[in-house]
């Protein structure tokens, strides 16, 4: 009767924990990504190309879960990180492209902005290790 009991309590445990374990997909370790287009302190008039890289690493669209790829995540002026234990906000500050898109048009008030990337799996969480751009800084005329 005792060993039952281990047995289900571990199973219960394991309940649990499956939730957290779904997140965080591996990602290798040489993945980069990056910003093609604009550069870190670019001046830019009015609406803009962003062109997306990636690098030993495939891009996919939302909920294709292929091994090794993900889509593009681009962050605008946000500060605050990232739960990895949750899927990336989808708000005006956090936009998604999840269709696989690597590049996209828009267009910024006047002034300073910042902008990163992060890749996400199929179910927008971000990868483990988080496979982010470095935070670049543009001015907007």
């Amino acid at each position: 009767m005792g060993m039952a009991r281990v047995i289900l309590l571990a199973a219960a445990v394991g309940l649990f924990a499956s939730p957290a374990n779904a997140q965080g997909k591996p990602a290798p370790p040489d993945a980069k990504l990056y910003f093609v287009w604009p550069h870190d302190g670019a001046t830019i008039k009015g609406a803009f190309w962003c062109r997306f890289g990636l690098r030993n690493m495939g891009v996919t669209h939302a909920g294709d879960d292929y091994p090794n790829s993900g889509h593009h995540h681009l962050l605008v002026d946000v500060n605050e990180p990232l739960n990895p234990n949750e899927p990336i906000p989808s708000d005006k500050s956090h936009l998604h492209f999840g269709a696989g898109q690597t590049e996209t048009r828009i267009e910024l008030p006047p002034g300073k902005h910042t902008l990163q990337l992060v890749l996400g799996d199929a179910k927008h969480y971000p990868f483990n290790p988080p496979v982010v751009s470095e935070k670049i800084t543009i001015r907007v005329k």
